[in-house]
This record gives C-alpha cells, sequence and structure tokens, in this order.
C-alpha cells in the first residue's frame, strides 16, 4: 500500500511536468533549472527541549526548486522518556523523509509558496521498557526488555506555506498526514513510538512543523510567459 501511494502521487507529478512541457512554448528546459537551495530546521523540536524532560531531539531539512516542484529531504533525532512508579520507557533512534512539493502560488517572482506535497519516511531505533514483577519466592523483580536495531516506514501527505520575511531568510509550516507505519524487524515487546511517526498503535498520525530556512540562491527566477 505505501510503495503504491509513493508510486502514484510521483506519476502524478510527472504527468503535470509533461503535460506543461507539450502544451507550452516556453522555454522549459531554462525555468525548470533550479534557482537556489534552502536549508532550515524545525523550531517546535528545539523549543522542547529546554520545557520537556519526556523529549530530545533535534530536525534539519532542505529543499531545492524545479519551476514549482521542490524536492525535499529531511533528516532529524528523536529521543523520548517515559517513566512511572512500576515501569520505564525509552527509545531513541534517527529518521528521514524524502519527497516532493508542489507549489500552487504560480509565477510569484518572491517564490513563496503554498504546496502540497508526499514524503517517504524511514526511521531506525532502538527502545527498552523495565518493569517490575512480583515473585513469590524472590520477591519484587525488575525486567527488562529490549527492542534493538529496529526499522520503519511510513508515508506523508503534506500541506504548509513557505515566506520570505527577509533577504534569503524564510519562515512556514509543514503539516503533516502520517500513514501507513510499517515495521520490518522485530523485537522483544510490540514497539510502541517510532521517532519521526509517533505512536506505532496508531494507523494515522498527525504531525506539525514551524520552520526557518536560509535561501542560498543559484541565479534569477524565469518566470514562464504569460
Amino acid at each position: 500500500m505505501l510503495k503504491l501511494l509513493t508510486i502514484s502521487v510521483f506519476s502524478l507529478l510527472l504527468s503535470q511536468v509533461a503535460l506543461g512541457q507539450e502544451s507550452d512554448t516556453t522555454d522549459w528546459k531554462d525555468i525548470y533549472r533550479p534557482t537556489g537551495i534552502r536549508f532550515g530546521t524545525d523550531v517546535i523540536s528545539l523549543a522542547k527541549i529546554p520545557f520537556s524532560e519526556k523529549f530530545d531531539g533535534w530536525e534539519v531539512a532542505a529543499d531545492v526548486d524545479f519551476y514549482k516542484y521542490y524536492l525535499t529531504a529531511e533528516v532529524g533525532s528523536w529521543e523520548k522518556t517515559l517513566v512511572s512508579p512500576t515501569q520505564s520507557y525509552t527509545n531513541y533512534g534517527n529518521y528521514y523523509r524524502i519527497g516532493a512539493d508542489v507549489n500552487l502560488l504560480l509565477k510569484d517572482p518572491e517564490r513563496n509558496m503554498f504546496f502540497l506535497g508526499l514524503r517517504y519516511a524511514h526511521s531506525k531505533f532502538s527502545e527498552q521498557l523495565s518493569f517490575n514483577t512480583e515473585d513469590p519466592v524472590f520477591g519484587s523483580l525488575q525486567q527488562v526488555s529490549n527492542n534493538s536495531g529496529m526499522k520503519a516506514g511510513w508515508a506523508e501527505v503534506t500541506l504548509g506555506l513557505r515566506v520570505k520575511i527577509w533577504k534569503q531568510l524564510w519562515m512556514g509550516y509543514t503539516a503533516r498526514l502520517k500513514v501507513a507505519p510499517t515495521v520490518g524487524t522485530k523485537g522483544e515487546f510490540e514497539p510502541y513510538d517510532i521517532p519521526g511517526y509517533g505512536l506505532a498503535s496508531k494507523s494515522t498520525y498527525w504531525g506539525f512543523n514551524y520552520q526557518l530556512y536560509w535561501r542560498i540562491p543559484f541565479r534569477k527566477s524565469v518566470l514562464p510567459e504569460e
């Protein structure tokens, strides 16, 4: 299901490119050359660190434009700790997302974006669960279970905004609908939390990032003729 969704959406994007090239006499070869690359970070993840004892992590992103299409890559780290009187849970791992966005604000000389997109995401992580049990002979014992070298994947549909606010500084947000999580390896217990995704028991999950970007321009934008 995940692969079919990814192939279908990318096929749609490629068909739009082909139609545009066939129906317009504009020099598309020049228009589709990248004009710059942006590097950014998720402000929400960084803001959580000083105020939360349960979460630690970061995320960075980059995108490059091909006219209204933007190839995007995101990489992050994720660590959670949950503690109760009788048990504790920790996980830590890394994740990445790759995909494309389609800018719906066409012919904007500032290249501001309102976009729809698709991502394929992959995570590699480990978990540990500690809990107390009562033994009739030895009394209270602490049991420890580990999930090591876990791998998971999922798809995301994105909606967001990117706005130029000063020189090459950009800001924006990305809302994510995460779907179809799959865990490719087995551990000693059912995975609880997937870095970059969330609770493994949920088949869909919402995410939100507030991002700051710095853009490195390659050349001036060339907009298609009316």
